[in-house]
């Protein structure tokens, strides 16, 4: 027997960061939108905790314990006094290190897969409780759908959203740390007060209605700066897509991926093919938002 769970990427509509805290994290206002571009995570028993991938960039995923998936089984399994021993097989369509929380999903797609496959029944608030231990954007790959997240951005309040938002993504070629993009967010913010994050009632509006233009004049990202400082070639794939008519155009989370709104699906698709002609960008994709979190197919 073998369980299979499908689990979305996410794009960052409002990333607001404070100051460092003690702990080193940094409070965030974070906006999530559930986006149709998905990993499916596969559990199987085995002798032992094991880990595969398939798909684009999958040898750079860690097929080791630090992989976020096997991660998950062995707190799932440590909570319910079991031997962790799964066949974790990841395919993989989330861009690897891009900002849109690949590793994140499949983490939650393993918990999810485990809990189905061992038939442990652990209650949704606690499957919550062991993603936030495993990372910040965990939870709400478990979710899905629009969420703001508050703390480190894994407290989780679940948002309206009154329509389908037509997105482009971007693919660098490469990718970026992001604890490195957040040690460039303190070296560009020394010295200077950091404001408390705060989310945008605009923007929450904008959602709720479904308005793309109204989404696009509010959506922003406090770790652009320190991304385009690392990676300066983002700024061209960003202007590309604005000059092929995205409403608006950010990068997605810590990066280098980078997100362009558009007002329909024809506009999705003449913004793709003109970052794919631009030769800013190595891979583009194209999908809707919201959707769904992880699920059991």
């Amino acid at each position: 027997m073998s369980v299979t769970v499908r689990v979305p990427a996410k794009v960052n509509v409002q990333l607001s960061v404070g100051a460092a805290r003690p702990d080193g994290f940094h409070d965030l206002a974070n906006v999530f939108l559930a986006v149709g571009l998905h990993d499916e995570v596969t559990v199987t028993p085995a002798d032992s905790l094991r880990v595969t991938c398939e798909g684009p960039d999958a040898a750079e995923v860690p097929l080791d314990r630090t992989n976020l998936a096997a991660r998950a089984a062995l707190a799932l399994a440590a909570r319910d006094g079991r031997s962790p021993d799964v066949h974790i097989h990841i395919a993989k369509d989330i861009p690897v290190a891009g900002g849109m929380a690949g590793g994140s999903a499949d983490g939650a797609g393993a918990l999810l897969a485990c809990d189905t496959l061992w038939q442990t029944g652990t209650p949704h608030d606690e499957l919550l409780e062991i993603c936030a231990e495993l990372g910040s954007d965990v939870p709400f790959s478990l979710t899905g759908g629009a969420a703001l997240g508050t703390g480190r951005g894994e407290r989780l309040t679940r948002l309206d959203v009154g329509g389908v938002f037509h997105w482009v993504f971007a693919q660098a070629e490469g990718g970026l740390s992001t604890p490195a993009v957040y040690r460039e967010f303190d070296r560009l913010h020394e010295g200077h007060r950091i404001p408390e994050p705060l989310v945008s009632p605009l923007l929450l509006d904008a959602l709720a209605s479904g308005d793309p233009a109204a989404l696009a004049a509010t959506i922003g990202n406090d770790l652009q700066p320190a991304a385009l400082s690392l990676f300066p070639a983002l700024a061209d794939t960003l202007e590309a897509g604005t000059k092929a008519g995205a409403l608006a155009a950010l990068v997605s989370g810590s990066g280098p991926t980078t997100a362009f709104l558009t007002e329909d699906e024809p506009s999705a698709v003449a913004v793709a093919e003109a970052l794919t002609a631009s030769g800013s960008c190595r891979a583009v994709r194209t999908a809707t938002s919201p959707a769904a979190g992880a699920t059991v197919i």
